[in-house]
């Protein structure tokens, strides 16, 4: 399988290392196109794979396009593509904001799928949410989708507009979380704590917690309830988010991502 991928950012570089980490493809087949002459040299100095700085026809010998450029950069770089897109490519987009319909229109080409991963992917441990045009085979989308599975795991999605819903929960998710963390971290400190142990005290809580989330045959709540016993420290500190209606205002803030999520795809 060849592979190019357009915008070699954190997330594009993401999707090639997983790739590479799992021989999805060889080093020669995948081909990385940076415009940035100096993100370009360090990119040839980690022989990731073929790296060029301009779209040629060399795009078009490929079998998969990711786009994963910003979404403002979308428009400096379709006009290339379009000159030289083949009718069996299969693009995968992995920009913000830029719908489908939008993608076919501005490259004349109707094999698009659009995924929406989040930044743990750069560790492979990523949850990408994807959807596809009705003119995306199953063959094809299968394929797709494995290559998005060596990022960590995904969810296909039949109506694209829950991709905004992806937006706000899973992509900016890892945003609210180091936002929680901060927040311990920070209690840990006024309480006397240096930022080293008050740090080490609340990921390691962090990474318990998760694995209890992921392993235990518990509901949340019961997990809740295991910690909290009556008339405790944790029922104290429950007590006080719930005054200050904490899981309302978190619920308000991942709405709020989604619908601006919409905004952005709507332009």
């Amino acid at each position: 399988m060849k592979i190019a991928i357009v915008g070699c950012g954190n997330m594009g570089m993401a999707f090639a290392k997983s790739f590479l980490q799992y021989d999805l493809v060889k080093k020669e087949n995948l081909l990385l196109i940076e415009k940035s002459a100096d993100r370009s040299e360090a990119l040839k100095a980690e022989k990731a794979g073929v790296v060029v700085e301009t779209i040629g026809p060399h795009v078009g010998e490929t079998d998969l396009i990711i786009l994963s450029v910003k979404p403002q950069d979308f428009n400096s770089v379709h006009e290339s593509l379009r000159a030289i897109i083949q009718p069996n490519q299969v693009i995968l987009s992995i920009m913000a904001g830029i719908p489908i319909a939008q993608i076919q229109e501005k490259l004349g080409h109707p094999l698009v799928v659009r995924a929406m991963p989040n930044t743990p992917a750069m560790l492979g441990m990523g949850i990408t949410g994807f959807t596809a045009a009705k003119e995306v085979d199953l063959a094809n989308l299968r394929r797709v989708e494995n290559l998005i599975n060596a990022t960590g795991r995904s969810i296909f999605l039949e109506d694209e507009a829950m991709l905004d819903a992806v937006t706000a929960l899973s992509g900016s998710g890892p945003a609210y979380f180091y936002y929680v963390v901060k927040a311990m971290v920070d209690a840990g400190r006024q309480m006397g704590f240096d930022d080293a142990v008050s740090a080490l005290l609340v990921k390691q809580t962090m990474l318990g917690a998760y694995h209890l989330i992921n392993n235990a045959d518990k509901s949340l709540d019961d997990l809740i309830k295991a910690v909290a016993s009556k008339g405790g420290t944790t029922e104290a500190a429950l007590r006080t988010f719930e005054n200050g209606a904490l899981a309302d205002t978190l619920v308000a803030g991942i709405k709020a991502a989604q619908i601006r999520a919409t905004e952005l795809s709507k332009g």
